[in-house]
């Protein structure tokens, strides 16, 4: 009898932990996809002003940090909502640095990383790694990661790309351009509308080649998930290849490291280099290239 007893003791209790840890689960999450918001910090506290001034610095980039950034751009153009929204996400990045990096070939801090997107997706200028700028881009993505464990699985929700690829058309892909009307936020010229509202696509405003979304795989899960803006997810695969074809075709400023990323090999085949742009449009690309 005293053992049975013991042994409902002992259900009894795994019984409570199990509850309480689906308790502290179910709220992790709800952290995850429920940051703090900048509008209840403390005015007294002495971080507040880094925090306000590091999102101000990642939602308008190019004009808080003018002569650090090189084209029009602002990090909200790609994570937007200050990095709150879900495809694109930045919530919870802080817990990730650290990290090994395949392109670089070498274990790179967050703020390496920041650099990187400083000189690749705004073709601009390193922030000084220990100035205000960056411990204030720094301040505020720790303070939209709060709570968030170190090194948690943030991706875990995230659908993976189920992409089946062949090969793609640029001319359907300038047809969509304009049927879904991109124009009106990225202009018929790809020059865009506003770093935010309609980011520059493709010229001098835009991003550079040595960027990832200048990977065709990357560009159209991108677009896939995020466009239209009020229609996102409607387009098919297809459309969604085709339409990131046709922006990557196009001319853009050009990253000089290509030769040193991925030192230790097994470079992505998606890379839109300046020679693959011109045999896209002149029609004699192999697309047998991409995904092998």
């Amino acid at each position: 009898m005293l053992k049975n007893k013991g042994l409902w003791i002992n259900l009894l209790i795994l019984i409570i932990l199990f509850t309480a840890c689906s308790k502290d689960t179910t709220k992790e999450v709800d952290k995850v996809t429920g940051p703090p918001s900048v509008a209840d910090l403390d005015k007294d506290d002495p971080m507040t002003p880094y925090i306000e001034h590091g999102e101000k610095a990642f939602n308008e980039t190019n004009t808080v940090l003018p002569d650090d950034v090189g084209n029009e751009l602002s990090c909200m153009s790609c994570h937007a909502d200050g990095g709150l929204a879900k495809n694109a996400s930045l919530v919870g990045i802080t817990t990730q640095y650290p990290k090994y990096q395949e392109r670089e070939g070498a274990v790179v801090t967050l703020e390496e990383r920041i650099n990187q997107c400083m000189v690749r997706s705004l073709n601009g200028n390193k922030l000084e790694y220990d100035g205000e700028d960056m411990r204030s881009i720094i301040a505020y993505l720790t303070y939209i990661s709060q709570d968030i464990p170190v090194y948690k699985d943030i991706y875990s929700d995230k659908e993976e790309s189920s992409l089946e690829f062949s090969e793609s058309s640029i001319d359907h892909g300038e047809k969509l351009y304009a049927e879904k009307n991109c124009l009106s936020c990225h202009a018929a010229d790809g020059s865009g509308t506003g770093a935010n509202s309609g980011p520059a696509l493709w010229g001098e405003g835009s991003f550079n080649d040595g960027a990832s979304m200048n990977r065709l795989f990357i560009m159209t899960d991108y677009i896939q998930k995020n466009m239209p803006k009020d229609d996102a997810g409607s387009l098919t695969d297809q459309e969604a290849i085709d339409l990131a074809a046709f922006l990557l075709s196009k001319e853009r400023p050009e990253w000089k490291g290509h030769d040193s990323d991925w030192p230790h090999g097994g470079k992505p085949t998606d890379i839109i280099t300046k020679d693959k742009r011109k045999k896209i449009r002149k029609g004699t690309f192999d697309w047998g290239q991409i995904g092998n």
